[in-house]
């Protein structure tokens, strides 16, 4: 008697580090899996961080034969794919699909220096509310306007400027489209219509983009085409498989994440950190800090994000890790291993350090001139103080990204579910549970971006009737940590007197810096 072949559909994630490749069936679980490590970026220039898409394509195509090399049989319970990606890259392309030039990484420090001009009654209008400079920082940021600047006559004869998730969903289906949930980018998009700006939005006027150069934006859960036969040849995915929208990484964690319940605090945990609640209302945490659109059409992700987050990790290990990086070769498993074991060596407070995470500002809160901090050093202090400090860092952030959320949108947050690469580790889990105070979840699977993806697909494919059945069937909690009541006591008292007032105490200094420095 033949059994019954099990439907499946395949996520694909573009990371920050690497693209992962993931079969799961209509019950959430990994039938295979497989990543490709990204060794595509450049620097041609300090602060530079440049993408070269074919090889993030050949990538991709890798991790997908990969699957059917191990798992050949999968390749016929496939009903779809989708695809989520990394926010904030953008590539230019011809009408071919081909790059122009190298995609800009979210990494990418670079800033665009001669500005399009706004229409006089809007920067009247910038200036009577005193949003002007962040305005003008936000131009700076667009990828678009530095093109332009620097690279002029190329953004001209660019088809389309698209996100990395909207190159990947070309090149699957032939059709220039990306997801809606996708669209988080220095782009005219406008985030409580979750569509392009209408023609007399000022941000036509603010980026060097034209309308035609955008590409068609498809509602999650929908297709947007079907595999191409190129692609099918390239990736081996069945050729007429449909490619359903999706979302961004983070959109597609809330969505896996959310699963779990009312009162449920997504915090993503990769190379940035960010705490966001799924609303059914637009509502900016911070100003100018846009309610990105959630997988589920029609709903919001507010968010607080730290952008260089468990970076610093990556960091410490690059910079001073040295000896945990030989260790770990030594014994066969990851860096991030040792560096657990050397910041768990030191009990929680890191002997009184204290480390603010603002590699990377932000707009208005941390402002634009933002740096990172660390106070608290002592001769008592080493390598584990640091370490240790980092996780704290972070969970205090996020702390405070939570209590900005629970003002903005009236909520109580009541559970953390940790997603990303980090929630794999215990020790990480139970810093964010004392210092914020709450319980912390991981997911079953660490993979739940792809997870939130194969959502998408398996509505899109008609697995499950609705977004609600799929992810009550495909999300399941794992791991519970709670909260250490006198630990938790601890880290209450340094968030209040200590890390809560730091950056204002050193905003002053940090403009001084900016000014010195040019």
């Amino acid at each position: 008697m033949n059994t019954p072949r099990r439907e499946a559909v395949l996520a694909i994630d573009c990371g920050s580090q690497s693209v992962r490749a993931t079969v799961f069936d209509a019950a959430g679980e990994t039938l295979a899996h497989s990543h490709v490590a990204l060794d595509v970026y450049t620097a041609p220039q300090p602060g530079f961080k440049e993408i070269d898409v074919e090889a993030v394509w050949a990538a991709t195509a890798g991790a997908c034969q990969a699957i059917w090399h191990d798992r050949p049989e999968l390749r016929l319970a496939l009903r779809a794919v989708a695809v989520t990606s990394q926010r904030g890259t953008l590539v230019p392309l011809d009408a071919s699909g081909r790059a122009l030039a190298p995609a800009i990484s979210w990494l990418d420090r670079r800033r665009a220096s001669r500005l399009p001009p706004l229409p006089p009654i809007w920067r009247t209008l910038f200036a009577a509310a005193r949003v002007g400079d962040v305005v003008r920082h936000l131009q700076r940021e667009a990828e678009v306007n530095w093109w332009a600047e620097h690279e002029a006559a190329m953004l001209a004869r660019a088809d389309k400027v698209m996100l990395l998730s909207g190159f990947l969903n070309w090149r699957l289906s032939g059709r220039c489209s990306d997801a809606v949930a996708a669209q988080v980018a220095y782009l005219p998009f406008d985030y409580r219509r979750q569509d392009w700006c209408k023609p007399s939005d000022w941000r036509w006027s603010a980026v060097a983009l034209r309308r035609s150069q955008c590409p068609e934006l498809v509602p999650a859960m929908q297709a947007i085409g079907a595999v191409s036969a190129q692609a099918a040849h390239q990736t081996g995915i069945p050729h007429g498989v449909p490619v359903v929208a999706a979302g961004a990484d983070k959109a597609c964690e809330a969505l896996a994440a959310n699963a779990l319940g009312h009162g449920v605090g997504c915090v993503s945990s990769g190379t940035s950190v960010s705490i966001a609640v799924e609303t059914d209302r637009y509502v900016e945490a911070l100003p100018f800090s846009p309610a990105y659109p959630a997988v589920h059409p029609g709903r919001y992700c507010s968010e607080i994000q730290t952008a260089c987050g468990f970076w610093m990790v990556r960091w410490f290990l690059d910079e001073f890790g040295h000896p945990e990086r030989s260790a770990a070769a030594e014994r066969g498993v990851a860096a991030e291993a040792m560096f657990d074991a050397l910041a768990a060596s030191v009990d929680a407070g890191a002997g009184g350090l204290m480390l603010q995470p603002h590699w990377s500002p932000g707009v208005r809160h941390p402002a634009a001139d933002a740096r990172g901090s660390v106070i608290g050093f002592g001769p008592e202090h080493g390598r584990a103080h640091l370490a240790r400090a980092i996780l704290e860092g972070q969970a205090h952030a996020m702390r405070e990204g939570r209590e900005l959320l629970e003002r903005a949108t009236r909520r109580t947050i009541a559970t953390l579910v940790v997603v990303g690469a980090a929630s794999r580790s215990d020790l990480v889990l139970q810093i964010l549970a004392d210092v914020i105070g709450l319980p912390a979840i991981r997911l079953h699977t660490a993979e739940a971006a792809s997870l939130g993806a194969a959502v998408a697909a398996a509505v899109g494919a008609g697995m499950h009737a609705d977004v609600r059945a799929a992810t009550a069937a495909m999300a399941r909690p794992g791991r519970l940590f709670q909260p250490n009541a006198e630990t938790s006591a601890l880290y209450d008292r340094l968030h209040r007197s200590v890390y809560r007032p730091l950056y204002g105490r050193l905003a002053p200094l940090y403009a001084s810096l900016a000014r010195i420095r040019g």
